[in-house]
């Protein structure tokens, strides 16, 4: 992984709404929906896609369309590597 990814993913992680939903998703088998972020987090919809939209820019993780509704699920790979290119800086 590239340095320059490492410091988009770690722009990226440095919101607190952003770990959040990362941890929510940890928790939940590694998916997340919409919906269920804006109950979490207690925020705005809007708001709420604004931080997935960071995290999908950052590769962090990925977006599926099913209907009307978008799910999203944790990049497994990117984080693994992400965490391994930071152990050996």
């Amino acid at each position: 992984m590239e340095l320059k990814q490492v410091e988009k993913i770690s722009k990226a992680l440095s919101d607190v709404n952003r770990l959040k939903i990362l941890q929510y998703m940890q928790k939940n088998q590694g998916k997340v929906e919409c919906t269920k972020a804006c109950n979490l987090l207690d925020l705005s919809q809007p708001s709420i896609s604004h931080h997935i939209k960071r995290l999908v820019e950052a590769e962090l993780i990925n977006q599926h369309k099913i209907g009307r509704n978008y799910h999203y699920s944790l990049n497994h790979e990117v984080w693994d590597n992400y965490l391994l290119r930071l152990r050996n800086l």
